[in-house]
């Protein structure tokens, strides 16, 4: 009995093989001419994506949408087109589509459950764009770095930081913490402490760091600089000196001002 078990196995399988290679005889040039056309689809159709996307891009620029949402929507819409020509492909091949469809949800909800983390980075992208806490050129600090946003992406954000490194962060660690954004308001305030001693002249140090504020040009006069003794320290008088600058201005202006202040106390 088992033996003929064995040779009846044997015999399906060779039936089944025989009529596969029956059926790719019979079929084979309706099938290549499948595939060549499925390939020329999705040539063509990438082709076709990659312009329209670029289209978009271009369209929303003209229309001055903000360049982060611009970057991201492209990104969607890129995405959106490749996968509508990659089920054209895979129609020309006779794969049946609502069947894929089923097997695609299925398998959707298991790497969505594998794929949390994945998924949060989407939405909080989605977040960013909604809610704009920076836009592309600002000067930020976010999940504990800082530096020019340089693309906001579906999944993570494109930092530049001072030496020109680039730094790529998760989505949902920025939307997760705080945002300091150092570029949002048009102007700054520089905020200083300087010391002076106790046998100093405290009318001609304060005289001395308002003609010393008055003279930077990018110094701006509204709202008015604060020059006041804030704090009698152990072996100093402490001044706080707080001039308004232009964003843009704030470390030449905060650098130039320390050195300035060293220099002329010495001389």
């Amino acid at each position: 009995m088992p033996q003929d078990n064995s040779d009846a196995q044997s015999f399906d399988a060779t039936a089944t093989f025989e009529q596969v290679k029956l059926f790719i005889i019979e079929n084979a040039g309706e099938l290549l001419i499948n595939i060549v056309f499925a390939i020329l689809i999705f040539y063509i159709g990438k082709k076709v994506a990659k312009g329209l996307t670029s289209l978009s891009k271009k369209m929303m620029a003209k229309s001055k949408i903000d360049e982060v949402l611009c970057t991201f929507l492209g990104t969607l819409v890129n995405i959106s087109l490749m996968l509508i020509v990659i089920m054209a492909a895979l129609s020309q091949l006779g794969v049946n589509m609502m069947g894929l469809g089923a097997i695609l949800a299925a398998a959707g909800l298991a790497i969505g459950l594998s794929l949390q983390g994945t998924l949060s980075n989407f939405a909080a992208g989605v977040m960013i764009v909604l809610f704009k806490p920076f836009k592309v050129g600002d000067f930020v600090n976010v999940a504990g770095e800082s530096g020019v946003i340089e693309e906001v992406h579906i999944f993570n954000t494109i930092l530049r930081s001072g030496d020109n490194v680039q730094i790529t962060i998760p989505n949902s660690s920025i939307v997760g913490g705080n945002v300091t954004n150092f570029s949002a308001k048009e102007t700054r305030r520089i905020d200083l402490v300087i010391g002076c001693g106790y046998d100093d002249n405290l009318k001609e140090v304060k005289e001395h760091l308002e003609t010393l504020i008055n003279s930077k040009k990018l110094i701006l006069k509204d709202p008015e600089p604060v020059i006041a003794v804030a704090e009698l320290g152990d072996s100093s008088v402490n001044f706080v000196v707080r001039p308004w600058v232009k964003s843009e201005d704030y470390w030449a202006v905060r650098w130039e001002l320390l050195e300035e202040i060293k220099t002329s106390f010495d001389e």
